[in-house]
């Protein structure tokens, strides 16, 4: 089954270039938070048909999960969210750095973070270099 094949119905990238943008790319030798050199922000990829397996692979929970409502869309809320292993990454925009503190993404990344826990899963915000432990108990 192609990956594409778990992409739902009606959802596409738009606009959307955060995945570009905000992860860091070791195959491109590309920080977080800076432009892919083959990215033109609002336009897409420069190099679409010969990107790498990690771009081709890759898909945002917007992309794939039916149960993220359009609130959620990246270009709409300054955020990408995925999951690697246990842990659910957030990655906000630095332009909009205070959007995951808000409602209705402060009490979902909470929901989610709660659910995460039980099976050893966390959640972590990333905001530049500020890193957060969303659900974690100080101690």
């Amino acid at each position: 089954m192609s990956i594409a094949a778990n992409i739902v119905d009606g959802r596409s990238c738009g606009t959307c270039s955060l995945c570009c943008i905000l992860p860091e790319i070791d195959v491109f030798d590309k920080p977080a938070n800076a432009v892919c050199r083959h990215c033109q922000p609002g336009r897409g990829c420069l190099a679409y048909d010969e990107r790498p397996a990690t771009c081709r692979d890759f898909f945002c929970h917007w992309m794939t999960k039916a149960d993220m409502d359009e609130a959620w869309e990246p270009a709409r809320c300054h955020m990408m969210v995925y999951t690697q292993g246990p842990q659910i990454t957030v990655l906000v925009d630095p332009a909009h750095p205070n959007i995951w503190k808000t409602e209705p993404y402060a009490s979902q990344l909470q929901q989610w973070a709660a659910q995460a826990a039980p099976s050893g899963g966390y959640l972590i915000v990333y905001v530049g270099d500020e890193v957060t432990v969303v659900g974690a108990k100080a101690g």
